[in-house]
């Protein structure tokens, strides 16, 4: 189990030099840029709970009529995380909603993550059954993707009304099994 974890955080630590994602800084104009010191993965995903939760949040519907319904096959045309590149997923689910890419600093004290893709609207506190939120809002994640992440006071960056998929698949950079990975746009899939 050490073995796998040092080997996990040595590829982390590859990944992040090499896509040189950070933490972004405030700029004029409400725009961000990377900071000098990559510690995130894509948009904070280095540390994350690659697997999805036993249940899903309430209030998510299940989509009528997908792009990929249950069970399909699709191909990850555009990762937000390493180990998913190119990889071929089975859909799990299928659900309409809103999706948000949010920045927040962890409750855990780590350092503060920008642009995490995605957290759906019904993983936000007290927002189920309510109107989306649009970029600027903020809004406590009940999301736990990664550590820190529940409870937390993040801001919408980025907000569409999609299709999103839990889906399954091997990890390219680890050979690991992924059970409902949470969450996958209908923009970043393509057929196999």
């Amino acid at each position: 189990m050490k073995k796998t974890l040092f080997v996990l955080a040595a590829a982390s630590m590859l990944a992040l030099s090499a896509c040189g994602g950070g933490v972004a800084k405030e700029t004029t104009g409400g725009v961000s840029e990377p900071s000098e010191a990559a510690n995130t993965d894509k948009g904070g995903h280095a540390d994350m709970h690659h697997s999805g939760p036993a249940e899903l949040p309430d209030g998510l519907l299940g989509a009528e009529s997908p792009t990929y319904p249950v069970g399909s096959k699709a191909v990850i045309a555009e990762a937000h995380m390493s180990g998913m590149e190119g990889v071929e997923v089975t859909i799990a689910g299928a659900y309409d909603t809103t999706a948000y890419i949010v920045s927040y600093t962890p409750t855990d004290g780590g350092e503060p993550v920008v642009d995490h893709k995605w957290v759906v609207h019904e993983e936000l506190e007290g927002a189920a059954g309510k109107q989306p939120l649009a970029p600027g809002d903020e809004a406590v994640l009940m999301a736990d993707h990664l550590s820190g992440m529940a409870g937390a006071t993040a801001t919408i960056d980025a907000a569409e009304h999609t299709t999103v998929y839990s889906v399954d698949f091997t990890s390219t950079t680890t050979g690991e099994q992924v059970k409902g990975h949470l969450w996958v746009t209908e923009e970043e899939l393509a057929q196999p």
